[in-house]
């Protein structure tokens, strides 16, 4: 994602896991809070904060956590956790985005 001034969001385009990545990933000791990323983000999945991010969502902050670039245990460990995520919360990847952007409002 662009509009990251600290470039914390992984993988980029030019990263090997790119292509097969679940999600992007903010790396939390690169991210500097700025919120940039919040109303860009394509599918409304970033929120402003940990206390703002919805329990549905929080097992995804570990995943966030573990990631790192170039490190394929750690992308694998994070990987499995986001499929988990998705196994156990189905109904989260059929919501609009649209209507997730929405939630971000209320």
């Amino acid at each position: 994602m662009d509009v990251c001034p600290v470039d914390c969001i992984h993988p980029r385009k030019d990263e090997p896991e790119f292509e097969t990545a679940s999600i992007l990933y903010i790396h939390p000791e690169e991210c500097i809070d700025c919120g940039a990323c919040v109303p860009a983000c394509p599918v409304a999945a970033i929120y402003d904060s940990v206390d703002s991010t919805p329990g549905s969502q929080q097992s995804l902050i570990e995943a966030n956590a573990i990631y790192r670039p170039d490190d394929a245990d750690a992308f694998a460990q994070a990987e499995a956790l986001v499929k988990a995520h998705i196994d156990a919360h189905p109904e989260l990847m059929s919501v609009d985005p649209a209507e997730r952007a929405a939630a971000h409002a209320e």
